[in-house]
């Protein structure tokens, strides 16, 4: 299973010129609102110089580098969580996403109309959170009424979720999302079926024309905090239907990759490494996955006949010249189930 970053914003920011960009698909892209009504669905290959060190090591014939998914989602408005502009259908795409890229126009075209009337970074930020807020505190509401009929005072479990949901509505109605709302890790499992969308992690980035073109105020940055990109999507679109040849001749380079390890790194995500007969491949898991859940990622074996496996950090193998001379040099390390895999191990399961 891949993990998804969905592409959100008002319509008419760049969300559809942003997913042509990443995943080189051709989308329809018009300068009216609503182009895209069905998600447009992509993979994107996670960029890492290791995978490129360890291919020059070992030399294999196949190379498979990680992915991570992004949906173009089409355009909210004012009252999506009451169903303007078929909002509840797109705010529930948002649901079954990992995390979020906004995408906020700062760029000035008349010929691209803004359903605002006028570009206004800030205003277009507060309506896409507050429908958000909105949508989550719907949410809480009907699962307040649900719990309250269900409600067991033996049932400790669900005592204490009709209680932690109380206290999220009570902070959305004061407009926090619940991302600013400490949870612990016991909290989070309670809430986990929710899916809440202002609980996932967002990046924020602004549609630019020309670098100076946007000034963060102190308002707008306390918002954004560090997670934000400026980048020229249109640029980034035309760049992306060039060759290789062609942008070294331009002197031309993508900042896309920012975006993806941007992606990467919000959702605490880490990469190991595998290889298996004429194949080296990057693996994507959440920080934290003990060996037997890193390799149910390969296969549902290694996770349900684990054994042990073998692990060695990828710049060791790099000194080391090769996996056989690792191996003589005692270099890699036998671990059971209860090893913590780490970002840029080289792993070979046993079953």
């Amino acid at each position: 299973m891949s993990f998804s970053v969905g592409i959100v914003g008002l319509p008419n920011v760049g969300k559809s010129t942003l997913f042509k960009a990443l995943t080189k698909k051709n989308v329809e892209i018009a300068p009216y609102p609503f182009t895209t009504i069905n998600p447009n669905i992509g993979k994107v290959f996670v960029p890492d110089e290791r995978l490129e060190e360890i291919t020059k090591v070992i030399k294999p014939e196949k190379i498979t580098p990680t992915t991570i998914e992004f949906v173009d989602i089409a355009g909210l408005v004012r009252g999506a969580h009451k169903g303007e502009g078929l909002g509840n259908q797109f705010l529930a795409q948002i649901r079954n996403c990992d995390a979020i890229v906004e995408v906020i126009r700062v760029f000035e075209n008349e010929k691209v109309e803004h359903l605002e009337k006028g570009v206004n970074p800030k205003r277009d930020l507060e309506i896409v959170e507050i429908e958000l807020l909105m949508k989550d505190l719907e949410t809480v509401e009907k699962a307040l009424v649900k719990l309250e009929k269900e409600k067991n005072l033996r049932d400790k479990e669900k005592i204490r979720k009709l209680d932690l949901l109380k206290e999220i509505k009570e902070n959305l109605a004061r407009g926090k999302g619940i991302s600013d709302f400490p949870l612990s890790e016991t909290e989070g499992l309670l809430i986990k079926e929710f899916q809440f969308l202002s609980q996932k992690p967002i990046i924020y980035l602004f549609n630019i024309n020309k670098p100076q073109e946007l000034e963060i105020d102190e308002e707008l940055k306390s918002k954004v905090d560090s997670r934000y990109l400026m980048l020229n999507l249109k640029l980034e679109e035309e760049i992306s239907e060039l060759s290789i040849s062609e942008t070294k001749e331009l002197n031309l380079e993508s900042s896309l990759d920012q975006l993806i390890l941007a992606c990467y790194n919000i959702l605490d995500l880490i990469t190991f490494f595998t290889i298996t007969g004429r194949e080296t491949r990057a693996w994507t898991i959440v920080r934290g996955a003990s060996a037997p859940e890193s390799g149910g990622k390969v296969h549902s074996d290694f996770e349900e006949k684990f054994i042990r496996a073998e692990v060695i950090n990828w710049q060791e193998l790099i000194k080391a010249g090769s996996l056989k001379r690792s191996k003589e040099l005692g270099l890699v390390k036998t671990v059971g189930r209860d090893y913590l895999v780490q970002n840029g191990d080289v792993i070979e399961f046993k079953i």
